[in-house]
């Protein structure tokens, strides 16, 4: 049995669950998500928790209990807390900066790169190197984030371009003729 899929999950008191069927909808301070579930799995609502049971023991079911919960999971924290994401920019002359909603990568190209997010998604800088990508949907801020550090992710000889906060990038030698 999924040790994942086993565990309840603790609604907040600010957080209201609907359940129709597979459709789940979780509305709290922060915002608004639903999600239609898969059919092999069943949401009962039992006071303030909500448990994911499987309808069956079929392959299928037990690979999708543990994720259900785990989505499930992700939209109540999403909709009571939110989820940060942030990354870091290293390189000489690398910067950004907010103008408006969008962001702006100066990042040694010759033009600067803009990133427009989605509704729901805030971005901002600290320092000129730092972005901080957050929102209520841990998906959402997820592909942002990814976006951001693809338009110029480090390289291995210096270590120059954009990374997660604590990310750990190989570094490679140079030439080995080089003294």
């Amino acid at each position: 049995m999924s040790r994942i899929g086993k565990r309840p999950i603790t609604i907040p008191s600010k957080v209201n669950v609907t359940i129709d069927g597979s459709h789940i909808a979780v509305k709290g301070p922060k915002g608004e998500l639903s999600r239609v579930l898969p059919s092999a799995v069943i949401v009962e609502q039992e006071g303030d928790t909500l448990l994911i049971k499987r309808r069956d023991e079929s392959r299928e079911s037990r690979q999708l209990h543990g994720l259900s919960r785990t989505l499930v999971a992700n939209m109540v924290e999403g909709v009571s807390q939110g989820f940060v994401r942030r990354l870091e920019i290293q390189g000489v002359g690398y910067r950004a900066q907010v103008q408006g909603r969008s962001l702006t990568l100066n990042v040694g190209y010759s033009h600067p790169v803009q990133i427009d997010p989605p509704t729901g998604i805030q971005l901002a800088v600290e320092g000129n190197t730092n972005v901080i990508v957050s929102g209520f949907d841990k998906e959402i801020v997820g592909n942002i984030a990814a976006q951001i550090r693809a338009v110029r992710p480090p390289e291995p000889y210096k270590g120059k371009g954009i990374r997660y906060a604590g990310e750990v990038v190989r570094r490679k030698a140079g030439k080995a003729g080089k003294k």
